[in-house]
Order: C-alpha cells, then structure tokens, then sequence
C-alpha cells in the first residue's frame, strides 16, 4: 500500500477547514515502531466483539480528522463508513472537542437522578426535533440500550409480551436487542424465548411476496403483518420494532404508504409503534430523522449515534405522552449508572448546535441529490458487479450480484472464508487506494460524515470504481 500525496487531514466539509499539513510533514510523523507497540498490547489484552480473537488483523489507527483517519505508516484513509456509521460531523470537529474539554473541566460526572442543566439542555435539543410529540427522553448508553428500554417501555405500558421485528434488522448486541435482529449475528444468543415474532418487511429488489411494484409490495407487506398479528393474537403482542430506513441489513427504504400502514395497524390493535433511529437518525438521510421523510410520529423513538457523532457514548429514546403518563405515578423500573452523562450530553449539545450553525442536515440531502446518487447509478450503469442502488442523504448502499438478470448476490448469504473471498478481494482494493469501506455481505455501503464536501465524496466515488472492476471479475 503507497501513502498518498493529498493531505493527511482534510477540514470538516461544510463549513470549515484545519487541515494537517503535506505529504513530508506526513512523512515526518510517520511512526511505525509505534504503530508495532499498539498493535502488540492490542493483540495481548484487547478482546475484539464480533470476532474470532486469533484471525484478526486490527488497523493501528494514529490519528483522525474530518473525514479521513490515517495508521502509523503514514498511509491515510477516507472513511466512507463513518466508523461505524456514526460520525456524522466527522472525526475531531473542533468545536464538539472543546465542549467535552470545557463540561470536564466544569463538572465531568454526576448521577442521574439529578438535574444537570446539560443534561436538560440536551434533551431539550433532541425532543425540539423528534418527530411529532416525542417530547421526553430517556437517556441510555448507546443503541442497543435504547432498544432494550424501548421495548421494556411497550411491554409495561400495555401488559402485553410480544414484540415483532423485522428479519433483515439489527437493533444490537445485549439480550432483548439481540433477539429482536434479524441477521447471522443473532443466532449464537437467539434463545427462543424471549417474544420476538419476526415477520418479512418490504424489499422490492429482493420481494418475499413476488412483487413487481412497490404499490404490489407495500400492499403484500402489509398483508403478511395483518396475518402475523392474527396468527400471534393482537391482544399478545406490546410492540412492532422496525428500522426507519433499515441500516447494516441494507438501507432499504421502505415504499411509499409501508410506514403508515403499519402505524394504522398499530393504532387499530393498540400495539407500540416503535422506530429504531439508531443509525438513520440526526441527519444520515438528509432529515433529523427519517421518519420526516415518511410523515409518520411513532411511539417510541430510538436514537444514538450521530446525536454527538459518537464522541463520548449516547443513546436515547424519545418517548410519546400517553406512554410517559404510564408512569407519571407509576415507578419506571430501569437505570442505567450513566445515563445522561455530562461529558456525552455536552457532546450532544455541542453537535446539535453544530449540527444547525452549519446546515449539516440540509447538506446530507444536498450530497446525496447532486453527487453520491447520481455517481452511484453511474456506476451500477458501468459494472456488471452492482444490481442495485438505494440510500437517500449519506445513506447508501450498492448491491453487489453474480447477475444483474438473476440478481443472484456476489457472496451467499452469511458467507464466510473462501465463500466470501469475491467481497473480501472488493475490500482490500478499497483500502488499496485509500478508502474504507463498510462491507455487509454483499453489500457495500457508501456512509460517509453528513458533512463530506463534494471533493470527498467525488475521491470516494473513483475508488469504488476502481474496486468494483475486481468486483466485476466474479460476475457471470
């Protein structure tokens, strides 16, 4: 892999730069006996999630900003994956650094029972901009504790057990979480029971129900849910749990109508209507939330990740007063140690204001309309290897086939070792030229910071091109 010429720190787009210096003063803070030295206490002590220990290789990442992040080799990388889909205002922005310095100099934790005026002002911001009357906000660590005490939430406001979910969805790592997402990473903890139904939701590429419209698939989608809550029993089931725009399982956006009609089947059976924005949320679209895009007001609202891009852990949920009330007088029988945590919400406070300062939001849409969708159905247009586009604002994802005809995927489903080598060998030509991506069985997404500039976005966009024609090597 060869350093490359451009800086090693681009500005945050958007707004405004501070950028490192060139190629030799790269070349200067080059370190890799450093770089050895992380790796090595990385592999002695660090147990890594989601992997077996000894066939991993992690990156020795020295530093980051904007959208760039670079190792200790002085070779940098342009992160179309936002981490993990969460730094939406990109890596070090300089005015979120200095709250979380000026809130640790101030007061840099407290408990949660107690009211901390960055803790009311951040909750404050979000509920301004949930959709509808979501104007309480539970507090949480991250996504996958968001949704834990979503679905807690649903579950005593209606006396009911079940919860349904979507099959292509995931909504976390711990216990309920888990169980409620629908891909591979479920099935080591998946106990069975823990009510969750799972049922199809729509995906017009990949219909469950022979569609060829998405007026055909919406209605069909619809159907299989009214028959699921038949089948299970209306009066069993607390929550429906979906994704806005659904994430890691392949940002497919729902049709027309899809979300609607699942809110009037819940009000109809008195059922939780519960929107998971973990990762769609607080711009990724080009909305606050993607639930904007769709007219709808759940329930429950889950957020996290780009409510301060990640910078110190949060999470949330955004609750409706009808559920609120359940527990005006009635104790709410959950907690966490650090909810609502000062140095997080001040990142909160600090991002959102950023966030609004310099039109972070309507420069996603903005991105998605002019640059990354047309160059991405440029590029299904020209390699044989993509079979289909989705993504709205930053949100995008390529769908990587055999044959466009068959729209049989690049890789099996869940493949691993030699089975997944063709997405394996379009990764590595990524991080050959200087992008990393974010890699879902045959997906690749294109997730950069809501505040990429148009530059980026166009580097971006070439390397993928260049990768994809490894892509196309495997195609029929």
């Amino acid at each position: 892999m060869t350093p490359h010429t451009d800086h090693v720190g681009h500005g945050h787009g958007h707004g405004h730069g501070h950028g490192h210096g060139d190629d030799a003063d790269r070349a200067d803070r080059a370190d890799p006996q450093s770089g050895a030295a992380v790796k090595a206490a990385d592999r002695a002590h660090v147990f890594h999630s989601w992997s077996a220990q000894g066939l991993i290789d992690p990156l020795a990442v020295a530093g980051a900003e904007g959208s760039y992040f670079w190792d200790y080799d002085g070779n940098r990388y342009l992160d179309f994956s936002s981490a993990l889909v969460y730094t939406n205002i990109g890596y070090q922005h300089p005015t979120v650094v200095a709250a979380i310095q000026e809130q640790a100099g101030r007061l840099a934790t407290f408990a949660p029972a107690f009211a901390i005026d960055v803790r009311s002002e951040a909750a404050r911001l979000i509920a301004e901009r949930t959709p509808g009357d979501l104007d309480k906000i539970f507090f949480t660590n991250g996504g996958a504790e968001a949704v834990e005490n979503a679905v807690r939430m649903a579950r005593l406001h209606t006396g009911r057990p079940k919860v349904l979910s979507a099959y292509r969805s995931y909504h976390g790592g711990t216990s309920t979480a888990i169980n409620l997402t629908g891909d591979p990473r479920r099935w080591a903890s998946d106990s069975g029971t823990s009510g969750v139904v799972r049922f199809w939701a729509p995906f017009l590429y990949r219909s469950p129900f022979y569609a060829t419209t998405e007026a055909e698939e919406c209605a069909r989608a619809l159907e299989h849910l009214e028959a699921t809550i038949a089948f299970e029993g209306p009066a069993t089931i607390a929550a429906i749990i979906l994704e806005t725009i659904p994430g890691t399982a392949g940002i497919m956006t729902p049709p027309p109508g899809y979300l609607a009609g699942v809110r009037e089947i819940c009000d109809r059976h008195g059922i939780v209507f519960v929107l998971d924005e973990v990762m769609a949320g607080f711009g990724r679209t080009g909305r606050w939330f993607a639930a904007e895009h769709f007219d709808v007001v759940p329930d429950l609202l889950t957020f996290a990740k780009g409510v301060n891009s990640g910078y110190v852990p949060l999470g949330g949920v955004a609750i409706s007063p009808a559920i609120a009330e359940t527990f005006a007088s009635r104790p709410y029988p959950g907690g966490l140690t650090y909810s609502g945590h000062p140095l997080a919400c001040a990142a909160a406070v600090a991002t959102i204001k950023v966030m609004a300062d310099e039109k972070v939001v309507e420069h996603a849409a903005h991105i998605g309309e002019t640059v990354l969708g047309p160059g991405l159905r440029d590029l299904a247009a020209r390699h044989p290897s993509v079979g289909e586009v989705r993504g709205t604002g930053v949100f995008w994802a390529l769908d990587l086939v055999k044959d466009k005809e068959t729209r049989e995927p690049l890789v099996p489903y869940n493949a691993a070792g030699e089975a997944n080598a063709p997405m394996a060998a379009f990764a590595a030509a990524c991080k050959k030229n200087g992008l990393w991506p974010f890699v879902n069985m045959n997906r690749t997404h294109a997730v950069p910071a809501c505040n990429v500039t148009e530059a980026e976005a166009k580097e971006g966009l070439a390397v993928l091109d260049l990768a994809l024609t490894v892509a196309d090597e495997h195609t029929a």
